[in-house]
Formats: C-alpha cells, structure tokens, sequence
C-alpha cells in the first residue's frame, strides 16, 4: 500500500497565524490525500482543527515561534522547539516529505540548511519565485538567498529551475534566460559575460540575455539572476502591481462617468487581478536543499496556505530532489557532504 505523504506547515509562521494556516491546510486537505502535519502551539491549533471533520490534519506540538523581526540564524540555533525547526526537522527524519512556512524567509532558509542540509553537489540553494507572464509560466531565481555569486552558482540556478520546470509543471523543454541590462552577448558585468558563455554550451535550451522589459513577456520560462538583482525586480515588480491598481481606483473615482464605466471593466480587471496575485502561485521552492521547501509571502491569505501546500505536494511526487541531484551530478559542482 503506497504510504500516505506528509507535508509539515509552519503554523506559526505568517503575519495571521493560525487563524489563517489551519484554515488553508483544511482546504487542502478537502481535494487531497496528503496529511498535513500542522506544527505549533496546540492550545492555539487544537481549537481550530475541531471545526474541520478530517483526519488529514494532525497537530505537532512545539513551545516556540521564530518572529520576524528576530536575526534568522540566532533564532534558527536557540529556538530549536520553535514551529519552523521543527517542522524542518520532520523532513529530515523522514517523517516528513516537505516543509511549508510563510515566517521569515531568512529563518526558513537558515531552518532548512541546518536541519535539511544541502543536495549533494548544490553550492548554495535558490529561491524560485514564479512570475506572471503573456504566456506560458516562468520562475526568476534567484529572488534574494543569495547577493553575491559566482557563474557557477548562476548555471546551477538555471539546472535547478529547469528541473523545476520540467518535473513540476511540466514543461519538456523550458526556455532558460539569463537577466541582463541588453540582449548583445557583450553586454553586462563580468558575471554575466561569463554566465552567458556557460548557458551557450549547456544543451540547454537558452534564450539568451533578457531584459527587464522582457521579464513579463514569457520568452523565458526559467530566468535567471543573482539574488541581488532578483529581490530588486520582484519587489519593483510588487510595487508597480499596487501601484497601477491603486491609480485605476483613483480614476474610477472621479466622476460619475468614470464609475459607470468601471462597472463594465469590472469583471476584466478581477481577471488581470487574480493573474497578477501572489495567492495563486502559493509560494515560492527554496531549491537546491535536501528536501522540498516552500516559502510563502507573509501576508499570506487561506487562498495562498492552500496553494503553497498543493505546490509542495506536486513538488515531492514529481521527485523533484532527486531530479536537482542528477542535475547537480552532471554539473560537476562542489559536494557538500
């Protein structure tokens, strides 16, 4: 009989708690049958999960809760009954086949380092962050694990994302970018002149350089970029989504015209909404660490939990870490064992 897949969610993680968490892993749980273990604080957990009739979602207890605002290492070594290690450690023991957290994205990548350790042959894991684009799907990695890289960092992201790619959402043949400020081969800094030279004699399919205006178009499936450069356009890329739909609302508001107007645009601007809403991706893989690990947003809603445990689930029965692994292997890269 095939055993039942555990995914570990970091209760306490989030800006909602709880609250939010439980009931997003009961959604889950509703079209799934993967258990979730739900780590934290049962007299804040065991309230909530009476609400539900399943036995899908299984409490794991644990006394403390990683803030914030608390330096991600520290917190990582001194808090070890915290929500977020020890959901860490249940992936590393095998009692869990994924991590799910919407904490701090530093201590979820401390957490998972210490407790999960590195994939044999990844110098230092990336974080993936799916961006909307014209059409098909794309991931931008690295979006902020790592500042300051070496190209062969860089090749690895793209092995990583195309494993990404190719065994989670299904894309045979993912298009790779490299995010540069001009599509000529000698534009850049010496990073990414050697990078692009790298990705040219990969086998890879590579799309060449991109630039930011391009990021949204869907030339490249798998984008990749330093984490300095990747946390800047993700965040730029946020601001600009409120930014435009805070002025949309503004507008509509100045006159009786424009409201009547706004009434007939109405349901196209809930689907531009919903297509550029961080919720429906759910959260972002930490890939390269053994195991599978899913950082959502910390504003993350029901919606957001629900989808960030679907793509944890997907992750593990596609054999995503093994398929990073081979990846790795043909690489050549450092072994960090």
């Amino acid at each position: 009989m095939k055993a039942t897949m555990k995914i570990a969610l970091d209760t306490m993680g989030g800006d909602f708690g709880p609250r939010v968490t439980v009931a997003g892993a009961a959604e889950f749980a509703e079209s799934s049958d993967s258990t979730v273990l739900l780590v934290g604080e049962p007299a804040q957990i065991e309230p909530l999960v009476a609400q539900y009739d399943t036995d899908k979602l299984v409490i794991v207890p644990s006394t403390q809760t990683i803030e914030m605002d608390e330096h991600p290492v520290q917190a990582v070594r001194h808090k070890t009954d915290s929500s977020l290690v020890v959901g860490a450690r249940l992936v590393r023991v095998g009692e869990a086949q994924a991590l799910v957290s919407a904490g701090s994205t530093g201590a979820i990548m401390a957490a998972s380092l210490l407790h999960m350790g590195r994939i044999p042959g990844i110098e230092r894991p990336a974080i993936a962050c799916p961006v909307p684009v014209q059409v098909g799907e794309a991931i931008l990695l690295d979006v902020g694990a790592n500042v300051d890289c070496r190209p062969q960092h860089l090749i690895q992201f793209a092995g990583m994302g195309r494993s990404y790619m190719q065994k989670v959402r299904g894309i045979d043949d993912p298009a790779i970018g490299l995010l540069n400020i001009g599509s000529e081969v000698s534009k850049g800094n010496d990073l990414t002149i050697r990078v692009h030279k790298l990705l040219e004699q990969s086998g890879w399919n590579f799309a060449g350089n991109i630039e930011g205006r391009e990021v949204f178009s869907g030339r490249a499936n798998v984008l990749v970029c330093d984490g300095f450069v990747g946390n800047v356009v993700l965040k730029v890329a946020e601001g600009l989504g409120m930014m435009l739909f805070d002025t949309m609302k503004e507008e509509f508001a100045v006159s009786r015209l424009a409201q009547f107007g706004a009434f007939f645009v109405k349901p196209a601007l809930h689907r531009v909404r919903r297509r550029l809403d961080y919720t429906e991706y759910g959260g972002a893989p930490l890939l390269g660490v053994d195991g599978v690990a899913i950082i959502c947003h910390g504003s993350s809603d029901t919606i957001a939990i629900r989808n960030a445990l679907s793509v944890a689930q997907d992750a593990v029965r596609a054999g995503l870490r093994d398929n990073i692994a081979s990846t790795a292997m043909r690489l050549g890269g450092e072994n960090s064992e």
